[in-house]
C-alpha cells in the first residue's frame, strides 16, 4: 500500500484510505524499577496482528524485562498492557493468550520430538484424536516428521529450535514471544534458521516479538523494530527506516557500522546542506531531505552544530582522485578481507578513521583490490548518502 501512489484529476475524488488497524498490543506508559533501578522507563507502542515486531538493543537494555511483562512473569510499575484489546493488568501467565519461547529451548530430554510437542497440549481440552492431528500438523509445518520418534539429543540445534517453536505453536497462542530465539546456533545455521522462521510465523500469522541483541537478526525477521538503550525506546521503524535514517546518533552507532563527522552549518539552499567538517578537511555538500531529521525542520539556521554520519558501503574508495565535491585523500592503516568484500580504515589528515566497504566483484586475488596497506587513496561520497543528525544529542 505505502509504495503505491495515483494521481486523480478533475472531479473524481480519490478512493477512500483504508482504515488504519487496530494495534493488537498496546503499551502505554510503561516503566518497571527492581528497587532503585530503572529496567523500562515509560515505553509506549503498538503492535499489529501478524506483525514481527524485535526488540533489539544490547545487554541490560530492558528488552528481555519488557518481553516478561507481555508474559506476566514481571508487573509493571507503572502504565498498562493491552493484548487484542484487553488490559493484562492482574492477568496471570497461564491465562494470557501468550506463549513464550525460551533461549535453552526447554525441551524435555527423555522425550521425543512428538512427546515434547504434545506435552504442552496436555492441559488443553481436546480429544486424543484432536491432540494427534495438532501434533502431525506440527510436524508438518517445521519439516520434522521424519524426526518424530527422535530424543532432543539425536537432532541438530536447528531442529531442536524448531521443535521448540512447534510446541509454542500447538496451543494457537495469539502472541508468541521468542527470547533470543537463535542465540544457540552457529552463523550459518542461525542464517538459514531466520528464513525458516519467517515462512513459519508467514504461514501461521501468528505475531511474533523477537527480543535480540543481534542487529542481523532484527533486520532480517522484522516488520519493525524498537532499539533500546538504557530502559527507554530510541527508535521504532521498519529495517530500512532505522538503517538509513536514524533518529539519533545512538541508532546511527548501534545499528551497523557508521563513521560520525561533527560539523557546522555553512548554508542552506533549498535541500542542499553546505556543511562545514573540520575532520574532514573543508566543506562538503549534503542532501537534507530526508535524511535530515525533523528536529531539524524548524528554524534551522547557519551556524547550526551537525552530525554527519556516512555508511562505509556509501563511500567510494580508488587511488586517483574523483571529480566530485564530497572528497578527501587519506592513506589506508588496516584492510580486512571477507570474500565477498573488503573492509577499509582509511586515516584522514585530520587523524579521523573512515570505514568503507568495497565489494569483491572480481576474482583476482589480492592484486585485483582497490588498495592495500599504506596506499594513498582518495574516499568521496555522494549528497544523498549523508545522514544528518542533531549534532547537540547523542
Amino acid at each position: 500500500m505505502r509504495d503505491e501512489a495515483k494521481i486523480h484529476g478533475g472531479d473524481t475524488p480519490p478512493p477512500p484510505s483504508a482504515p488504519t488497524p487496530e494495534p493488537f498490543i498496546r503499551i502505554e506508559g510503561v516503566s518497571k524499577k527492581f528497587g532503585t533501578f530503572q529496567a523500562v522507563k515509560d515505553v509506549s507502542l503498538t503492535v499489529t496482528k501478524g506483525e514481527v515486531f524485535s526488540l533489539l538493543g544490547g545487554s541490560g537494555c530492558g528488552k528481555t524485562t519488557l518481553l516478561r511483562m507481555l508474559a506476566g512473569f514481571e508487573d509493571p510499575s507503572e502504565g498498562r498492557i493491552f493484548i487484542d484489546g484487553e488490559d493484562m493488568t492482574g492477568v496471570p501467565p497461564w491465562e494470557r493468550p501468550v506463549h513464550m519461547m525460551f533461549q535453552n529451548y526447554a525441551l524435555f530430554p527423555h522425550m521425543t520430538v512428538e512427546k515434547n510437542i504434545r506435552y504442552g497440549l496436555k492441559h488443553d481440552p481436546l480429544t486424543d484424536a484432536q491432540r494427534d492431528a495438532r501434533v502431525r500438523e506440527m510436524l508438518e509445518l517445521v519439516q520434522l516428521t521424519p524426526f518424530a520418534g527422535r530424543k532432543p539429543h539425536q537432532i541438530s540445534g536447528g531442529q531442536r529450535q524448531r521443535v521448540a517453536l512447534a510446541r509454542a505453536l500447538a496451543r494457537q497462542p495469539k502472541l508468541l514471544l521468542l527470547d533470543e530465539p537463535l542465540a544457540a546456533l552457529d552463523k550459518k545455521l542461525r542464517e538459514q534458521t531466520q528464513f525458516e522462521l519467517m515462512n513459519i510465523q508467514a504461514r501461521t500469522g501468528v505475531t511474533f516479538i523477537v527480543v535480540t541483541h543481534d542487529q542481523d537478526e532484527a533486520m532480517t525477521l522484522s516488520d519493525r523494530i524498537a532499539v533500546m538503550d538504557k530502559g527507554v525506546v530510541r527508535q521504532i521503524g521498519s529495517p530500512t527506516e532505522i538503517y538509513e535514517y536514524p533518529d539519533n546518533r545512538f541508532v546511527a552507532g548501534f545499528i551497523g557500522a557508521i563513521t560520525l563527522f561533527d560539523g557546522t552549518l555553512e548554508q542552506l539552499t533549498g535541500d542542499m546542506a553546505q556543511i562545514a567538517l573540520p575532520d574532514w578537511g573543508g566543506s562538503v555538500t549534503a542532501h537534507t531531505l530526508p535524511n535530515l531529521r525533523a528536529r531539524f525542520q524548524d528554524g534551522l539556521a547557519a551556524g547550526q552544530a551537525l552530525t554527519l554520519a556516512l555508511r562505509p558501503e556509501k563511500i567510494t574508495i580508488s587511488r586517483s582522485k574523483p571529480d566530485v565535491a564530497n572528497c578527501v585523500a587519506g592513506v589506508v592503516r588496516d584492510l580486512g578481507y571477507f570474500g565477498k568484500d573488503s573492509l577499509y580504515r582509511v586515516v584522514l589528515p585530520s587523524g579521523a578513521l573512515v570505514l568503507v566497504h568495497a565489494v569483491n566483484a572480481r576474482r583476482t586475488g589480492e592484486s585485483g583490490r582497490v588498495a592495500d596497506w599504506e596506499d594513498d587513496v582518495w574516499l568521496s561520497f555522494d549528497p544523498d548518502a549523508a545522514i544528518l543528525l542533531d549534532g547537540l544529542h547523542p
